[in-house]
């Protein structure tokens, strides 16, 4: 193309990213990596399930339908059929809509959800067997983790919705990986989701923060789709002197794309959450629900809650004053009080009436000490009682972080009760057995077909 550089001349990081996609073969992926890759995906489709019927999902459909061209792959859980792009959007907006999806610790990158759906949807669209579409799924988590190392943490810190931004980078080397994208190729496609990186932190709690995540997996489909037509891109997206990373981040480490490419995977270090809350918030309900399980505790009791954490706790969560499902997922004093309440924390214990409930009951009064040498996956938990009595926990490794991981069945659980949860019409049991299987399926396609019957719409 004129005017294009070809990656070898250009400086090393776009261009060894894009012929790591260009060139991995499914033999150089470890046996550990391929069955994280297959655990993203069984996440992906619970959290998908119980978020396809949220009315910023239907919203989204609603309005986005009459300009979709054939209806080419599968809604998740909606028993409706769209383009492949607006399906991208709708699946990555289901996905991740409840923060109920996977975490990549180092970053707090939620991959599996701006990256699967835009493959499932071209998958189900082209043709491609399952070891194609798990090889692009490990990629593009890959590649959306990269970009989100050389940015961190001060991307995230400025306002950046590191999810959407980076995810779409992953969505386009993925979807290049599934075309079959030389790399070159790769260059323009990740130069051409650069220009549309976006989301931004402000919008957490709102149905705006959809359309970053829906858009990083559309605009990563388009932009790997562009570039295998020859529309070229910058030589140098990520790491130029005015590239993506010196862009959106004050102080960016571009080597941290490349460290260990091959070798070091991130997508082995991926997260699997049990709650649906701001990851922060996981050990905090570990310690709530084990203080709730002692013989005589009473919540109507307690005069004053202490938390002492990383600093991010007391930043993302000391809010007092929440008044939507959405928000409660970032408090808290709505946590703490629901899970003393109900002895539990599922989608029910974060929804709009959940929070009318701690709000007509109360919530604690909540100290926060900052312990910057904390692990953002521990608390130390004092519970204050009006008899001058005290209760204490300590949580070290918060249930579903990498000291302390989901497993296979839990994940599995996970599933049936998200599917549940939403009234899916399907068969689970069946959809699980495809994940596992995936690397067996001629025809990558079942999945989607599988996850597609329509699940219960709550406003009939």
């Amino acid at each position: 193309m004129a005017g294009a550089v070809p990656p070898h001349e250009a400086d090393p990081g776009t261009a060894t990213l894009a012929a790591f996609a260009a060139g991995l073969r499914w033999e150089d992926i470890p046996r550990q990596v391929r069955h994280e890759g297959k655990r993203a995906l069984l996440n992906m489709f619970a959290t998908a399930l119980a978020g396809c019927r949220e009315p910023a999902v239907d919203k989204a459909v609603a309005v986005m339908s009459p300009f979709s061209g054939a209806p080419a792959a599968s809604l998740i859980g909606r028993g409706e059929r769209r383009d492949a792009a607006l399906t991208a959007f709708v699946n990555a907006m289901a996905a991740n809509i409840h923060d109920f999806d996977d975490t990549h610790p180092p970053t707090i990158i939620h991959p599996t959800a701006p990256v699967a759906p835009a493959l499932i949807a071209l998958a189900e669209t082209e043709g491609r067997s399952g070891v194609d579409l798990l090889r692009a799924m490990i990629i593009g988590a890959e590649i959306a983790c990269r970009v989100g190392n050389a940015v961190s943490p001060g991307h995230y810190a400025r306002g950046w919705h590191i999810t959407a931004t980076c995810g779409v980078f992953g969505a386009a080397g993925g979807t290049g990986v599934l075309l079959g994208l030389n790399a070159e190729q790769q260059v323009w496609a990740l130069g051409n989701a650069a220009v549309q990186a976006a989301g931004l932190v402000e919008a957490l709690g709102t149905m705006s923060k959809s359309i970053g995540v829906g858009n990083a997996a559309r605009n990563g489909l388009l932009s790997a789709l562009l570039a295998r037509e020859g529309f070229s891109g910058p030589a140098e997206p990520l790491a130029g002197a005015r590239g993506y990373l010196a862009v959106a981040c004050d102080a960016p480490e571009p080597g941290r794309l490349v460290a260990g490419l091959g070798s070091d995977w991130e997508l082995a270090r991926n997260t699997y959450k049990p709650y649906p809350v701001g990851v922060v918030l996981n050990p905090v309900v570990d310690a709530s629900l084990e203080i709730a399980g002692r013989p005589g505790f009473r919540a109507d009791a307690v005069a004053s809650v202490e938390l002492t954490g990383h600093p991010l706790l007391r930043q993302r969560t000391d809010r007092a004053g929440v008044r939507t499902g959405r928000e409660s997922q970032v408090s808290a004093q709505h946590a703490i009080a629901i899970v003393w309440r109900r002895g539990q924390a599922g989608l029910d214990e974060f929804s709009d009436a959940a929070v009318a409930e701690t709000m007509n009951a109360g919530r604690p009064v909540v100290r926060f000490n900052d312990d910057p040498a904390r692990d953002i996956a521990s608390v130390a938990m004092t519970v204050r009682m009006r008899d001058g009595s005290e209760h204490r926990a300590e949580i070290a490794a918060a249930r579903g972080t990498e000291g302390n991981p989901m497993s296979d069945g839990d994940l599995e659980r996970k599933l049936v009760a998200l599917a549940g949860h939403s009234g899916f019409t399907g068969d689970v049991a069946a959809l699980a057995d495809a994940v596992w299987s995936l690397d067996q399926l001629p025809d990558a396609g079942a999945l989607a077909r599988l996850a597609a019957p329509a699940t219960r719409n709550p406003a009939q």
